[in-house]
């Protein structure tokens, strides 16, 4: 991972922009959605974007601005970037932000318009819903293990978040019976060492599971798809007793 992606709240604060052709017009759009105060050179500030077409001038700035220990980004130029600015899908509060590490902007936008065209304008509605019903989801389900494991089930299913949703549906998923999460122990033979030849349930298994089990020859790609918090135990053979919750006992293909 060539970057951490992180979501900053610029509310109110500066954010250095120089610049005055269409780049800065267009960065200055993105940050007023955010929130941001933009502001010149001498402000006092942790970031900064020098949209400034002049080569010579972009370096130039970028390197008093870092001199002064801010974070500086220079579109277009990822060797003077200290951080960069990804595409954006805006479904409020939902962000999604799709980067490669200024590799190719073009890339970035493609992803992101094909991502608009899936997730729904509800999809923020959603996201809102949840929130508020943070408090009668925990009363429901008190252990940190089981609200995850219902609220992975309604993700997948009643609450699918790849569809329109109206207000109420949060409310009636809460009053519905209670659908029993998987348990026990799954076994998956990985066919490669590519993600990408894992099956959409193999995906949707390993995003759920609370505990993988994996054979020495499961290549490293494939654990990275696991739940991030999931427990991952090289093992030699299957566990006898599976500990409670979701197991999965992954077992690569040996090599030729």
């Amino acid at each position: 991972m060539h970057s951490l992606p992180v979501f900053l709240k610029l509310q109110g604060r500066p954010v250095i922009l120089l610049g005055d052709g269409d780049a800065a017009a267009a960065k200055r759009r993105l940050l007023e959605r955010a929130g941001a105060i933009a502001s010149a050179e001498d402000a006092e500030a942790s970031l900064a974007i020098v949209a400034i077409e002049d080569e010579a001038d972009a370096e130039a700035a970028a390197a008093r601005l870092k001199a002064r220990g801010i974070l500086v980004n220079v579109p277009d130029r990822p060797r003077l970037c200290d951080f960069t600015l990804p595409a954006i899908v805006d479904r409020d509060p939902v962000l999604i932000a799709i980067g490669t590490g200024g590799a190719s902007a073009g890339l970035a936008k493609t992803l992101r318009q094909r991502l608009e065209a899936m997730l729904p304008a509800s999809l923020g509605r959603l996201a809102l819903s949840l929130s508020d019903a943070r408090a009668a989801i925990r009363g429901r389900w008190p252990g940190d293990a089981d609200r995850r494991r219902a609220i992975d089930l309604a993700l997948d299913g009643p609450l699918d978040p790849l569809r329109h949703h109206e207000a109420d549906e949060v409310a009636g998923w809460l009053a519905a019976p209670e659908e029993a999460p998987p348990g026990g122990l799954i076994a998956i033979v990985v066919r490669s060492d590519d993600p990408d030849d894992l099956t959409l349930a193999e995906a949707r298994l390993l995003g759920r599971a609370d505990h993988v089990f994996h054979s020495a020859a499961v290549h490293p790609d494939i654990l990275t798809r696991a739940r991030a918090d999931a427990v991952r135990v090289r093992v030699s053979a299957p566990p006898a007793s599976p500990p409670p919750g979701l197991s999965l006992y992954l077992l690569g293909k040996a090599a030729p």
